[in-house]
C-alpha cells in the first residue's frame, strides 16, 4: 500500500509467520500465513462464512482429472495482486499479458476509478481475475469512524456488484490498515499479503523482480499496484519467471481459503 507506515496488520503477519516457521517447513509456513492472519483479524467466523461460499461454488463445479495423481498435480503457487486500479492505460496490458499466459491474478479496486473505468471492471471479472474492494477513495480505516469507513467499503462494493452483477467477498484495506471488528459490519474477509514490492516508490522494473526472486516461496501473496509501466513489466517477466520455475499463479482466495 502506498507511502504507509508498518501497520499492526503487517506486524501480525510477521510474528504469525516467524512463530510457523518454527513447528513447519518453510513452504508450509508461507502458505498458512494468509489463513492465520485473516483468522486474527477477521475471526473464524467470517472465515467460515468465506469457506461456505467457496464451499457452495465447488459443489456446483465439475472437477475432472485423468491420466495423473494428486501429487502430480500439486504445485507451489503463488498470487499476483494489484492495488488502486483500475487505470486506462495500464491495467489493460497487464490483462492482454495474462491472457497470452493463461494467468489469473487479483486486482483490488478504488470506487472513484470503477466508476470511469466500467467496461474494463467488467473485462477483469469476465476473464476470470478476482476483483476485490480497496475503499472508494483509498483512506485509511483505522483512522475514520465506524460509520465512514463502512460507507468507503460498501460504496465499492455497490459500484463493483453493479457493473460485475458479483458482490465482493475480499477486501485490502489501504495502508494496510484494519479497523478491529469491521468485518462484523461489512462481511468481508480482509486480504494482506506476503512480499511488497514497493513498485509504486522504485519503479524500477528490475528491482521489483529482484523483490520477488528473494522473497518467493509457495503461498507468496505478491503485492504491486496497476499503474506503473514499470510494473506492467514486471509483473509479466515476474509470471514468466515463476511459471519456469513449476509455480501456478492463482487467484489470492486460493491461497487464503484453499
Amino acid at each position: 500500500m502506498k507511502k504507509g507506515k508498518i501497520f499492526s496488520a503487517v506486524i501480525a503477519t510477521v510474528i504469525l509467520a516467524a512463530a510457523m516457521w518454527s513447528i513447519k517447513s518453510d513452504s508450509e509456513a508461507v502458505r498458512t500465513s494468509g489463513r492465520a492472519v485473516a483468522e486474527t483479524i477477521a475471526g473464524q467466523g467470517m472465515l467460515r462464512l468465506v469457506e461456505q461460499s467457496i464451499q457452495e461454488k465447488q459443489l456446483s463445479e465439475t472437477v475432472v482429472t485423468e491420466g495423473c495423481s494428486l501429487e502430480e498435480q500439486q504445485h507451489p503457487q503463488a498470487a499476483l495482486t494489484f492495488d488502486d486500479g483500475p487505470d486506462a492505460r495500464y491495467t489493460p496490458l497487464l490483462l492482454d499479458g495474462f491472457k497470452e499466459r493463461n494467468i489469473k491474478a487479483s486486482f483490488f479496486l478504488l470506487g472513484e476509478k470503477i466508476e470511469k473505468n466500467k467496461e474494463l471492471v467488467k473485462r477483469i471479472q469476465e476473464e476470470g481475475h478476482l476483483v476485490g474492494n480497496h475503499t472508494y477513495h483509498h483512506v485509511q480505516l483505522d483512522k475514520l469512524n465506524e460509520t465512514k469507513a463502512r460507507e468507503e467499503i460498501l460504496k465499492t462494493n455497490n459500484v463493483i456488484f453493479e457493473t460485475t452483477g458479483n458482490y465482493p467477498q475480499y477486501m485490502r484495506p489501504p495502508f494496510g490498515a484494519w479497523k478491529k471488528n469491521l468485518e462484523l459490519c461489512v462481511e468481508m474477509l480482509p486480504v494482506f499479503w506476503t512480499i511488497d514490492t514497493l513498485d509504486w516508490k522504485v519503479q524500477n522494473t528490475e528491482k521489483i523482480i529482484g523483490t520477488v526472486q528473494e522473497q518467493i516461496k509457495d503461498g507468496s501473496i505478491i503485492l504491486m499496484h496497476d499503474e506503473y509501466a514499470t510494473t506492467v513489466d514486471a509483473a509479466l517477466r515476474v509470471a514468466d519467471s515463476l511459471k519456469e520455475q513449476g509455480y501456478e499463479l492463482v487467484t489470492v482466495d486460493q491461497l487464503i481459503v484453499p
